[in-house]
């Protein structure tokens, strides 16, 4: 499908053939054939309600767990970031966040309130839209235990309310439309001494630091935990750690450190790490029976 020349008009940014790669932490990827970063939520709406609804719309975040595959993104990719996406208020025992703030800087806001339960919030690298989305979760929470309400935009623009039972959150999944762009959430965490809330977010900043290869091009957990094992544990024990990929040149490999997190060592492709990840899930169902369930989104076209 080619993007038509008139697309709407935007306060925000609208980049055509824009490279994604820089807006990914594997670095890598083809173009999108159109980018826009929207100035605010209303610039969001007009836009959706003026566009052609037949054209794909991606949403992009941090761009920590996805592959943006090489062939590039059609349609318009969307971006929430800048300020306007990431304002983190709070209110008594709850905490708002925009789509676009960084789970961390959640973590963060709800140490310095004085609430518990976003800890967890810590070892997440992405946005609260992702989490949104996926259920984001780590060290035995997840988005569900602390969610109350979130709100966004369905393809046609318009304002979609979510109460926590609304999402249908299961393991890293979540029930909701696909097409809904997260705008803002709202959570729920227990009242805490600050320094206690922030003792354990220093605490799994630095379990994360130590067990993770966080300075690395990478892109997060790989695979999803299958019922009753570990990804890691499927991974190491079929031989792949710190692996270089023979088919790839070397190009993509899966961490020395945490053996369920892929790495771009060097000038990998996009195929490159999918291929490396297919040939990993390959193997471990040969050698245990057990199905790996990619975690990491990957979007585009293949070439």
């Amino acid at each position: 499908m080619t993007l038509s020349d008139d697309l709407p008009a935007v306060r925000g940014k609208l980049l055509r053939d824009e490279p994604l790669g820089p807006y990914t932490w594997f670095r890598v990827g083809g173009a999108a054939d159109a980018l826009f970063i929207p100035a605010d939520a209303d610039d969001l709406a007009d836009f959706l309600k003026a566009f052609d609804p037949t054209v794909p719309v991606t949403v992009l975040g941090v761009g920590s767990n996805v592959i943006v595959r090489d062939g590039g993104v059609e349609g318009v990719v969307i971006r929430l970031a800048g300020r306007p996406w990431a304002q983190i208020t709070t209110d008594g025992d709850t905490i708002t966040a925009g789509a676009g703030a960084l789970d961390s800087m959640v973590a963060k806001a709800s140490a310095k309130a004085g609430l518990a339960g976003l800890e967890f919030y810590a070892g997440i690298p992405g946005t609260i839209g992702g989490a949104l989305t996926m259920n984001a979760g780590c060290y035995g929470s997840e988005t569900k235990d602390v969610l109350v309400s979130a709100w966004g935009l369905n393809r046609k623009g318009e304002r979609v309310d979510y109460a926590l039972a609304d999402f249908g959150y299961t393991y890293r999944h979540s029930q909701a439309p696909a097409d809904i762009i997260w705008i803002e959430a709202t959570y729920r965490g227990t009242p805490d001494a600050p320094e206690a809330v922030a003792a354990r977010i220093n605490d799994i900043t630095s379990r994360r630091e130590t067990t993770q290869p966080i300075r690395e091009k990478t892109g997060g957990s790989t695979f999803k935990n299958p019922p009753g094992h570990s990804s890691w544990k499927l991974v190491d024990e079929a031989g792949w750690r710190g692996k270089l990929h023979a088919e790839t040149g070397g190009g993509a490999m899966f961490s020395d450190l945490h053996s369920n997190f892929m790495i771009n060592p060097g000038e990998a492709t996009a195929a490159d790490i999918e291929g490396l990840g297919e040939a990993v899930r390959a193997d471990v169902l040969a050698k245990t029976g057990v199905q790996l369930e990619w975690e990491i989104k990957r979007i585009g076209r293949a070439t």
